[in-house]
């Protein structure tokens, strides 16, 4: 569906643009974007390439272990359902623990492989289980300690500070998990 609502905002912005005698305007806007869409990419290629060897050292080093060994305590709480099963907590803890140290593309291997194991648990097959609702939305709101992705994109596009971001990513991460997790609570009385 948003597909087709690109085509149309593209296709109708290119007609008015056209119609209203502003094509050679278009045009260089077009290929104005595109350039600078090209540079934004390029240099946010070498920051990312520096984030991930940097995650790929505190991986290695041990601080992603480190940080699931305090994880673990918390999910009990949360997944009382599952929080005795291996083959679902290992890989829920290294998802949530990757997303927390900016590692998205490492997590997402590690999520698939949680909602796997949680549906062979699942009784009705055709229905996820409040722990599967419960994991989507901690893996959605994602509780970020080093927001590496924002601060690559702040730092390409010449921002002076570009990791300011941190605490006000910390907090707004943190509480919108709290939140969800509230919300999914509540609605698990109805549904």
């Amino acid at each position: 569906m948003i597909n087709y609502i690109w085509f149309i905002f593209i296709f109708v912005g290119t007609i008015v643009g056209v119609l209203s005698g502003n094509g050679s305007t278009l045009s260089s806007s077009i290929i104005n974007s595109t350039e600078s869409s090209v540079k934004l990419m390029i240099s946010l290629l070498g920051i990312m390439c520096l984030w991930c060897g940097v995650m790929r050292i505190a991986e290695k080093s041990g601080l992603t272990d480190k940080l699931s060994i305090v994880l673990r305590p918390i999910l009990k709480i949360v997944f009382k359902d599952i929080s005795k099963n291996n083959n679902v907590m290992g890989p829920m803890i290294m998802n949530i623990t990757s997303n927390m140290l900016g590692l998205g593309n490492a997590a997402t291997p590690f999520g698939i492989k949680t909602m796997e194991e949680m549906q062979k648990i699942n009784k009705k097959k055709s229905t996820a289980t409040n722990d599967m609702a419960k994991f989507l939305v901690i893996n959605a709101a994602c509780i970020q300690l080093l927001p590496t992705t924002i601060i690559s994109i702040r730092a390409a596009c010449g921002s002076s500070n570009p990791a300011i971001i941190v605490i006000p990513t910390i907090v707004t991460s943190v509480t919108v998990a709290i939140m969800g997790l509230i919300y999914c609570k509540i609605l698990q009385r109805h549904f």
